[in-house]
């Protein structure tokens, strides 16, 4: 199957999709949105980046880690692991005076 076939095939795909998730309209979905979502569902599934890599034909690990940069969610998990086990997790949010104070240096 042709690279152009498969793309024809996702399009209609995405329009028969479409009608039963409306959010889907307009959205520029391609093969390389499949593969870059796979790749970052194996990733939150806690596969290995290596292995990940070599899923996708990558001969060094270096051009995947484009897929951990991208994951936000990765490194709040990695920050709450090193955060001491009195502190309630969550993002911090300074008080307003605090943020009037660094206003005025």
């Amino acid at each position: 199957m042709s690279r152009d076939a498969i793309e024809h095939r996702l399009a209609a795909h995405v329009r028969t999709a479409t009608t039963s998730c409306p959010t889907m309209a307009g959205k520029h979905i391609t093969t390389h949105t499949l593969r870059h979502t796979t790749a970052m569902n194996l990733l939150h599934a806690g596969v290995d980046i290596t292995v990940i890599a070599l899923w996708l034909g990558h001969e060094q690990t270096s051009t995947t880690d484009v897929y951990l940069h991208a994951d936000t969610k990765i490194k709040k998990d990695a920050l709450d692991k090193t955060r001491p086990p009195n502190v309630t997790p969550g993002t911090y949010t300074p008080r307003a005076d605090i943020l009037t104070w660094l206003g005025t240096l």
